[in-house]
């Protein structure tokens, strides 16, 4: 009788995840959602820290620019994984 777990985990471990395309794309969103509307600034000044306001642009735009590549670099290296299957 074949062993039902082993047939599951192999099934799992054949398809390639996308957890680090879909991690890089949620992460990209949040910094633009950042970036493009005051929602930071508001929360920072909420908080009392509206003195880092200033600052935002250095830390948020560089971040932006990482997780787009990120994204691009995961995709690229799911789609390789993916086609090594067929």
């Amino acid at each position: 009788m074949p062993d039902i777990g082993r047939a599951l985990q192999m099934k799992q471990t054949s398809q390639p995840s996308k957890k680090g395309i879909y991690a890089a794309i949620v992460g990209s969103l949040l910094v633009a959602l950042c970036c493009f509307t005051p929602i930071l600034v508001i929360t920072l000044g909420a908080v009392g820290l509206s003195i880092f306001t200033p600052y935002l642009d250095y830390v948020l735009l560089p971040a932006l620019v990482l997780l787009i590549a990120l994204s691009f670099l995961s995709y690229g290296k799911w789609k390789k994984s993916a086609g090594h299957l067929h």
